[in-house]
This record gives C-alpha cells, structure tokens and sequence, in this order.
C-alpha cells in the first residue's frame, strides 16, 4: 500500500491524500488551497494523479479546503462515487454550489479588468453547472456504517467534532492476505464545545494520517473566549461602535449564535441594553448552513439536544436577523446604530466580510473579533499579525478599529487535544503522518508524540508518497538510499540542489518584483514552474530506483 500526499503538504489547505494498492486507488479528501495568490494558483494545476483512474473519493467534512476541488476532479475526469456522512452531503451542496458561484463571479471581475487592459480573458475555476455535476456522485452514509468498497476496503465514519457531519475515517484495506487498518482523522474538532459531540477516540491503527494545525499552541479556555467576546461586543456597542466578526459559515457561525443566544437569556440585568444591539449573520451561505445544522439535530450533542426537547431553538434569538440580498448587506453599512455583524469569510479574503471591514477598520470606536485560524498570506493573517494599513478594493485604509484573536473559539483541537486523541491509542501504530499545519506546528507536534509516546511521527513536507511494506515505513529516498550506489546519490544530490537554487531563484526574483501585488496568471504560471521542478525531482528518484531494480 503506498500514500501520497498531496495536498495540505506546506501549509493547513488543499487537504488531499492518495492510498493505492493492489487494484485500488482511493481519494481521501480534494480541498482548495486558500491563502495569498500565489498559493491560491495551485488550484488550477494539474492534480499529481490522473482523477480519471481514482476510484473512489472519501470525504472528511465539508469546509472548502477539503472538498473545494471536487467539482474540478470530476471535470477533469474522476467518475467515481464520493463517500461522506449524511450531514457533509447536505453542507457539501451549500458548499460547493455557492464557490462554483463565486469563482463565476471572480472571472467576470478579472475579465472586465483584462477586457480594459487587452489581456487575454481567463475561465473560471469551476461553475454552479460543474458543482451540480460534482453533487451527483455523493454517497453519504451514516456515522458507525460499515461500508465495503469493493473486495479490498471497508470503511467506517467516526464523529470528528469539528463540524457538523465531520469524520474520523477508519480504513481496512486487505492486501496480500493481511489487513491493514489506515485512520484519517480530517479537523480533529474540540471536546467539551457545544452543539457537537466530541471527538471519537480510535483504540487502534496501523497507520495514522493526522492534523496539526495547532500542534505547537493552546486555546484559551472556551469559557474565557465567550466572556471575552461579550465583554468586547458590550464595550463596543456602548461606545456607538459595531463589533465585526470574521467567521466561517460553516460551524463558527452556528456555535456564536448558539453562545450569543444563551447570552441574551442569562443576563436579566442587562436585557434591556441587549434588546437594542441587534445580532446580524451577514452571509447567504452562513444563511443556508444554520438551516442545514437545524435539519440534523440528530448529531446534535445532548446539552443541544436537550435545549430542543425544552422547545428552545439554540440557533435562533430575538435579536438575530439574517440577511440574503446584497442590498440588505449593504444597508447594515449605512445603519450608524451599534450592532454585531457575522460575515463570511473567516480569514476575510473573499465576500461580504471585505466591505463590512472596509467600512469599519477606520473607525477607533468599532471592534474586529477573529475566532478562527488565520493561514499565511491572508489578510486575516495581516490584521491579527498588527497591520496599521490594508488594501481593500484598491483603497487603502488605515486600522483604527480594535483588533481581537479569540482562538479559543476554533473548531480545531489545540495541542492539548492532540495529544489526548493520540493518548487513547491502546496500541502503537506503525507511523504517524503529520499534515494540514505550518511546518513549525508539525515539528513540533512530532516531536511532542515522539517525546511522550515513543511513536514514529513524520512531520510531512511538500508532495511526497511513502510506500508501506511488510509494515516498515518506506520513503523515497529510502528506496533510492538501498538501490543506489554512492555515485550515483551523489549525482541525485547534484542535481536536486541545482532544482532548488531554480526555485529559490524563481521565489526571489517574483518576490522582488512584484511583492504582493503578483498577477494572477503570472501566479499560476510561476506555480506550474515549482510543480514541474518538484516533478523533475520525482522523476529522478523514480530514474534511479528503476536503474537498479
């Protein structure tokens, strides 16, 4: 059995792994990469497999950076069925419908500009039409199902407590007369939060394939982050300042109205201040996911589940209005009254967020709360990091608003949660596959499990496949280092610090140029040169190994 990694590699987007064996090949994941431009530009090349020889696709959850290429792998061939929870095919649809919208509506955007400019016209990444064909090829199952894919696999879904319809995959392939047990815990979520069940704890595996977006930090405590975020949205409202918050429609959204909700009820004291602060969710996808969360209660945990059998609805309040059209969006921005305003997206590089921040940044008496991750290059990353000055709609404004990082509302488990998920192994496995973080929280988190459990933890870096035979870990460098003689290594080592000074070359020169403010295209195509050169590097140690096989 061989596994390739091949997304969510050098940074937490763009989760995407291959397993292959004997008669099989088996997607787990095909997320968008998110973050600056030039990572963004990976979406449009080539996948490091041919989708059309994929048989079949298992999906974790449905947040964009794990299902946000599906529409592009079934375009570009794959005709195979997608397996997911029951509730991850309802948010899939929300999901996957409003991107193909959005990259629509980016290309028309782009084309205008290069209409003007006499550049050539570019086509967006998918469309609603390749969604609505994507959607076609779900097969959603339920939690503790046992599902057999052909003769070699069985697969099971497990609660991940990161979002609503989330999974821990178990994965037995049978090969050679064994059977090898393969865990993929996708967003391991947060114990103890509310309106999800907690994590599963997995007893046993043979191979790992891991999380560590947070592996190298902590959370505040939750109950600290909700004080926190009432104590800033009260200072700010009685200042006549609006509170922005930044959130992904999809599980932040439902657990802030369900935290605000039980606010306006526990506070007599305060209700008739909270009568007048109006709660606004600001996104029609956010809009569509709190009705899909409303329609699965069944997954619900038993705090939630009992506010429901009470006649309560946790995801609803006096105070909380929704808005759909755009000019209902851009009214709350000509509305000087205080209020709270949740847009999308989290890490605010597309959507209605930009406009709501681009009229509040300025202003000294409003307040921009973040409760998610903040991957690199985003301007999200930008605000929390103590920018004074952004760019939004080709405008600069200047941030006078109070920036806050409450990042014990994430949907990710901190280190603490790692570990503890890794502590209920009743068994050591043959290896543990880091991936879906930034290097420094891998490392870290590798070490870590080394240090406190003695298991092998392999921190994964860029594309790379480990072959697992007789269930000894095997790279490809590994191979190369038992069939190569040392000449030849040596002439691999020539050659491959030649393919990384062309890199470092490419890098530097694109970073000098252009900064930040890289062309979309000249993005991709500097892209589709650092995916050829990691290719050459691919194709050198295959040249190798077959040589002396």
């Amino acid at each position: 059995m061989n596994i390739k990694f091949c997304g969510a590699v050098s940074s937490v987007t763009g989760s995407c792994h291959l397993i292959s064996g004997k008669g099989f090949k088996v997607l787990l994941d095909c997320g968008q990469f998110q973050g600056s431009r030039a990572i963004e530009a990976q979406n449009a090349a080539d996948f490091p497999f041919d989708p059309a020889g994929i048989d079949a696709l298992i999906l974790s959850h449905a947040h964009i950076d794990h299902c946000g290429r599906i529409p592009l792998l079934v375009k570009r061939g794959f005709k195979g069925r997608i397996y997911c929870t029951d509730a991850t095919a309802d948010l899939v649809r929300v999901m996957l419908l409003d991107s193909g919208y959005i990259h629509e509506k980016e290309a028309e955007w782009r084309n205008r500009k290069a209409e003007r400019a006499g550049r050539p016209l570019v086509k967006p990444l998918y469309t609603v039409e390749d969604s609505e064909s994507a959607l076609k090829h779900l097969a959603p199952v339920m939690y503790g199902q046992l599902v057999e894919l052909g003769d070699s696999l069985r697969l099971v879904f497990n609660d991940a407590g990161h979002i609503l319809g989330s999974a821990i995959t178990e994965l037995w392939v049978h090969e050679g007369g064994r059977v090898t047990k393969l865990v993929f815990t996708g967003d391991l979520g947060v114990s103890g939060r509310p309106i999800l069940r907690d994590p599963t704890i997995i007893k046993k595996a043979d191979y790992i394939i891991m999380e560590s977006t947070y592996g190298n930090r902590t959370h505040e405590p939750n109950a600290s982050g909700i004080e926190r975020l009432m104590d800033i949205s009260l200072r700010t409202v009685r200042r006549g300042g609006t509170v922005v918050i930044p959130a992904f429609a999809v599980g932040r959204t439902q657990e802030l109205i369900f935290e605000f909700n039980r606010f306006y009820e526990r506070e007599p004291l305060l209700r008739g201040e909270l009568d007048k602060v109006m709660f606004y969710v600001d996104s029609p996808m956010a809009t569509s996911a709190t009705e899909v969360f409303r329609r699965n209660a069944q997954v619900f945990d038993d705090e939630t589940r009992e506010y429901i059998l009470k006649g309560d609805n946790p995801l609803d309040f006096r105070n909380l209005r929704f808005t759909r059209t755009s000019e209902e969006s851009r009214a709350l921005n000509s509305d000087s009254s205080p209020k709270v305003i949740l847009s999308a997206s989290g890490m605010c590089e597309a959507g209605r967020i930009r406009h709501h921040l681009k009229h509040h940044l300025w202003n000294d008496r409003s307040s921009v709360v973040f409760v998610g991750y903040q991957a690199e290059g985003t301007l999200g990353r930008a605000l929390v990091g103590g920018a004074d000055r952004v760019t939004l709609f080709g405008e600069e404004i200047q941030v006078k608003a109070e920036i806050h990082n409450l990042e014990g509302f994430s949907g990710h488990a901190d280190r603490n949660g790692l570990m503890d998920w890794v502590a209920g192994l009743r068994q050591e496995p043959n290896a543990i596959f880091l991936v879906h973080g930034e290097p420094d929280a891998k490392q870290a988190l590798a070490e870590s499990i080394r240090q406190t459990f003695g298991y092998e933890a392999t921190a994964v870096e860029g594309v790379s496949e480990f072959d697992l035979r007789r269930g000894a870990l095997m790279s490809r460098q590994d191979v190369m280092r038992g069939l190569a003689d040392e000449e030849q290594m040596r002439l691999v080592r020539e050659r491959l610090a030649g393919i990384h000074g062309e890199l470092e070359k490419i890098l530097y020169n694109t970073h000098l140029a252009f900064g930040d403010g890289l062309p979309p295209e000249r993005a991709l195509r500097i892209s589709n040169a650092v995916l050829a050169l990691e290719k050459d590097t691919l194709n050198l140690g295959s040249a190798v190994t077959q040589e002396n096989v």
